[in-house]
Order: structure tokens, then sequence, then C-alpha cells
């Protein structure tokens, strides 16, 4: 008799690699995989990167990543896509198009800047996001920097971290996850729809080997969703999740290491 095994929730990201295997689809699939979810991909962008930053980038003809979409979705299906390096508006208005036409939860990661501080996504582009691709996320994630690009806003405290999510939430998606990240104390984050406010604090870690973070918490959030929870579930689990990952994070190269997306089985090995 064949085994039967149950087909997992299915989860897409669209995103750009990272050659140092720390970020980008590779972080995403990484912790899809740990999440019990089965991960997919649409490629935007290759870049050569490494624990010192990143040395180059190439981004993917449109009609390349229109047909991957296309490929995966129509066939396979999806129950939550997360977004990350889009690198041009056009490639940003693609997306937003395609995402506004599936009915599933989306995770954006507005990705501006790398960990190193190497620009993934052309200036040019942010009007694009803000009017475009944020009106059609279930969740955004911003970082501080994130923040300021997008509307200017400078957070510097929690207060700020509250005009911050009024600021994005003007743009459209249902939620906004603030992630205070940059800010000094403990590793704050605020999730917000408008009305209610979930803070969520966790230690901070010395450990500088955090690479991938922003991926790894952004898919973690649609690996939640796909599973069938709801936001506020979905964010505080996928914060537990990479909290574990910077703490286990490791050194690779000379630079910044990535965070530990196996953390979990290792720690139970």
């Amino acid at each position: 008799m064949p085994i039967r095994t149950a087909v997992p929730p299915r989860v897409l990201t669209v995103a750009g690699s990272d050659s140092g295997g720390g970020a980008g689809i590779q972080a995403d699939l990484k912790t899809m995989l740990a999440l019990g979810v089965h991960g997919m991909s649409v490629l935007t962008a290759v870049t050569a990167q490494n624990s010192l930053g990143v040395q180059g980038a190439w981004e993917l003809p449109v009609d390349a990543v229109r047909t991957q979409y296309r490929s995966v979705v129509d066939d396979i299906g999806v129950q939550a896509v997360k977004t990350g390096m889009l690198a041009s508006a056009t490639l940003v208005e693609t997306v937003a198009e395609l995402l506004a036409g599936t009915d599933a939860p989306v995770v954006v990661d507005p990705v501006g800047v790398s960990k190193h501080g190497d620009a993934l996504l052309a200036a040019e582009a942010l009007d694009s996001v803000r009017t475009k691709l944020l009106p059609v996320a279930t969740v955004a994630t911003p970082n501080l920097d994130e923040v300021a690009q997008l509307t200017g806003v400078q957070v510097t405290d929690e207060n700020g971290m509250r005009r911050a999510a009024e600021e994005i939430l003007a743009f459209g998606p249902r939620w906004a996850l603030i992630k205070g990240g940059h800010l000094p104390g403990d590793a704050v984050d605020l999730l917000t729809d408008g009305s209610a406010e979930h803070w969520l604090r966790a230690p901070r870690y010395d450990n500088r080997h955090t690479h991938g973070t922003g991926c790894t918490l952004a898919s973690a959030i649609a690996s939640g969703l796909a599973l069938g929870q709801d936001v506020p579930t979905a964010v505080e689990g996928a914060k537990a999740y990479v909290t574990g990952a910077i703490r286990a994070g490791f050194a690779l190269g000379g630079g910044i290491g990535p965070v530990d997306h196996g953390w979990r089985t290792r720690s139970a090995g």
C-alpha cells in the first residue's frame, strides 16, 4: 500500500538571492522548512554576497519574475506569500499586481538596504512601494531605517514607533510591524492594525552575527499565517523563532555571520 503523507501548507517567497546563504531566498526557504511549511520561490535578483557585504546584484527581467510566479501559483497554489528584495520600481509594480490577484495573505518586508548598508532597492522605487506594494500587504515589516526611507520619520524611542506605525498604515497594509531592533535596550517590536497594539519584547543577545534577521522574521510570519494562525499569533511565534536564531547566530567568513535557522533542531539534538 502506498504511504499517504499530508501536504504541508505552501508559502511563496518573492525575493533576491544571497549567495552566502544567510539572507534572501536562502534564508526564507530555511525558515519555512524549520517551521513546517513547504517553501517555494520566485527569484527577483541574483546577488554576489558574503559576510563582508554585497559585491554585485543583477535584477531579473520582468517576464522571468512574472512567469515564475504564475508557474507556481497557478499549478501548486499558495497559503501565504512573502516579499523581500524587489530591486526596481518595475519589479515592485509587477509583483504588486500579481499579489493583488492572489487570494492569500501577504507579508511585505520592504527591503531597502542590506545588513552591511548596501542598497537593495532603487531610490525611485520607493514611491511604488508606498502606492502599489504596501496597499496589498496583510503585514508590513519595516525596520527603523526602512521606516525613515518610506515615511521620513526618524524613530528614537517607543513613542516614535507609534508614529511610524501610523505613517506605514496610512499606505494601506492591514497590519504594521515596526521593528525596533536598532533602538537601545531590549529588542522591542510594535504590531498594530491602528486600534489594537501588541508590544513584543525579547532580550538583546551580545552576538554580532545577525545577518538575515529581517528575511527570517517575515518568512516566519508568513509560515504562521499559512498554518492558519491569526496575525498577532503568527507574529508572536515568528518573534520567538528569530530571537532563538539570533542567539545561536554563528561566525562565517571575516564579517557578519548569519542567524541559525536550524537552532531548534540543533538545540534538541
